[in-house]
């Protein structure tokens, strides 16, 4: 049998499920957050992007790439990509190369504390961002924009307070690289 394969089970009462169903209900969640979805499908479809709108089902932060790359230590796409992982604890964030910014997907609740300098929660009914077709997980001709930590399933988000550690510890990292850049400049 060829198409699409559900879950498994593997040992009664255990449910395996596949990367493509997890993908394609993480696409369907996604979708959710569009003012239109069969607009927003067929902009994934041709341009790879389409604009979701932040606070309905997710929150997102934008947090500029000196941090991120100072935060795995490299500017190494494939490096950052497993460090991010890791370090979000799976938690989905994407690329974009127009705004050289990741965003990471939080719960809408996040938005009422974030408070993180640096960064942007995008959140309310009048903030729309684009994000990448769920099938985008690396530099795409059709948008600047691409997945480094897929989401996992509908609804698998960033933990907040992972993220605010992350990004602080990332700050602090760009910091003490430029003290010590200006340091071996005098």
């Amino acid at each position: 049998m060829t198409g699409f394969q559900g879950p498994v089970e593997t040992e009664p009462g255990v449910l395996v499920h596949s990367r493509r169903s997890r993908e394609a209900g993480a696409e369907t969640w996604l979708i959710l957050a569009a003012r239109d979805a069969g607009e927003a499908r067929r902009d994934w479809a041709e341009y790879g992007l389409a604009l979701l709108r932040c606070g309905t089902n997710f929150t997102a932060i934008r947090i500029p790439a000196d941090i991120v790359l100072a935060a795995a230590g490299t500017t190494d796409r494939a490096t950052v990509a497993a460090y991010l992982a890791t370090a979000l604890d799976g938690g989905p964030c994407f690329f974009d190369g127009s705004s050289r910014s990741f965003y990471a997907l939080a719960p809408r609740s996040t938005a009422g504390g974030w408070d993180v300098p640096d960064t942007e929660c995008l959140s309310g009914a009048d903030r729309f961002l684009g994000v990448p077709a769920t099938t985008i997980t690396e530099p795409d001709p059709r948008c600047a924009a691409y997945w480094v930590v897929p989401m996992d399933g509908p609804a698998a988000l960033c933990d907040p307070e992972i993220l605010r550690w992350f990004v602080t510890k990332g700050r602090i990292l760009r910091s003490e690289a430029a003290a010590l850049e200006a340091g071996e400049d005098a």
